[in-house]
């Protein structure tokens, strides 16, 4: 008695014929190779942190006004007075065109009323306020009793923190360059940082709802050029907390920064 064992299928060049068991196989395994690289896609793109819409909170032609005093330090930002449209005092961020603070500006008007114009930039609660040319001026008509008698309250210690993150610059991080964060956008960063753009601290963790930080030296000045070395990687930074108005400055000691 003879056994007879199936001859398995295989392809031949010069036969103008595929036999169906390798079809089949040929087709599931492009199947599993692009269900595969689709996952891999998805897995990749939704652990990518958002970089940003990359533009102007409602276009060139959205220019924004507001009323408030000037607060030179650590890094230039409008304590903005209560308004109709804004009830409760808020602080933003203050940057010029271009690669450049607001420095020497914020030193001739610190503790004025002021009015201020220009272009938002935002991201998630971070807001960034753009002025054009000398937007940046006393107030000295129009003004409400209200704003007229506006004093900014003190800052409200949050306590001390050890956080992990990546130093950016605000102007970049919030919408005007894409991605604006990591070791590509580096060169980039510093030389807003250097121009004098208030650097943030983007946190992995979030301190009252928070993952965005306003950075100062230990004592509420601006940083120390050592920390140019740590932007745009990730570093654990420790320091006091405090919350002025709607945002949160971080107070830290940069000699004391983790790499990791």
């Amino acid at each position: 008695m003879s056994s007879h064992t199936p001859e398995r299928p295989f392809f031949v060049g010069y036969v103008n014929r595929v036999q169906a068991p390798l079809i089949i196989f040929s087709l599931a395994a492009t199947l599993g190779i692009l269900i595969g690289m689709a996952a891999l896609s998805f897995a990749i793109g939704s652990n990518t942190s958002d970089p940003g819409d990359g533009r102007f909170v409602g276009g060139r032609n959205n220019m924004q006004q507001f009323v408030g005093v000037v607060q030179e330090l650590p890094y230039p930002v409008l304590r903005t007075a209560p308004s109709e449209g804004h009830p409760e005092p808020r602080t933003l961020m203050l940057t010029a065109p271009g690669k450049a603070g607001l420095q020497d500006r914020a030193a001739q008007l610190g503790d004025q009323v002021v009015n201020a114009s220009g272009f938002f930039l935002s991201r998630g609660d971070m807001d960034m306020l753009q002025l054009r040319g000398q937007a940046l001026v006393p107030a000295d008509e129009g003004l409400t009793d209200l704003q007229r008698a506006f004093t900014p309250a003190p800052p409200v210690s949050l306590g001390r923190w050890r956080l992990s993150g990546e130093i950016c610059d605000g102007k970049c991080y919030g919408g005007a360059m894409r991605p604006g964060t990591g070791i590509a956008h580096r060169a980039c960063a510093n030389l807003c940082l250097i121009g004098g753009v208030p650097p943030v601290f983007v946190s992995t963790g979030e301190v009252e709802g928070t993952s965005f930080f306003l950075l100062a030296d230990e004592n509420g000045g601006p940083l120390p050029d050592e920390f140019y070395d740590l932007v745009a990687i990730m570093v654990q930074l420790e320091g006091e907390i405090e919350r002025l108005d709607d945002i949160l400055v971080f107070k830290v000691d940069v000699s004391q920064a983790r790499v990791f």
